[in-house]
């Protein structure tokens, strides 16, 4: 894998991040937004649900392309850099705890994306 294609797999990853805090934020402007039909019809048009709803079907085509160029067992591991940066986007942007285990978790991920990444150089 070159690095063109490790940024690419990067923004894919941004971008489903991205998307999540989008949908959440929007569901953070609502008091009940399960509420009623209606409630969630009026949600699903919120622009930051669209939002994320579109940064999401971009990060799609993006990761079709990422599949057809990658080993689909490096780019995945690598994509799983979501869940550090979603933990620590949720602490700084929607004030999300952030405890020692979570700090662990986002070290072994991080040990793990890293071995995978040098099993593909040395393979």
């Amino acid at each position: 894998m070159n690095l063109v294609q490790f940024l690419l797999i990067l923004a894919n990853t941004l971008m489903l991040v991205t998307g999540q805090f989008l949908w959440k934020y929007g569901l953070l402007q609502r008091d009940k937004p399960f509420e009623s039909l209606r409630a969630i019809i009026e949600l699903m048009f919120s622009p930051y649900i669209l939002g994320g709803l579109f940064i999401y079907g971009c990060a799609t085509v993006l990761w079709l392309f990422i599949v057809s160029k990658v080993d689909l067992g490096l780019a995945y591991p690598i994509q799983s850099l979501a869940y550090i940066l979603s933990i620590v986007g949720a602490y700084y942007l929607f004030g999300e705890s952030l405890s020692g285990l979570k700090i662990a978790g986002c070290l072994l991920i991080l040990a793990g994306v890293a071995c995978i990444g040098l099993s593909a150089r040395y393979a």
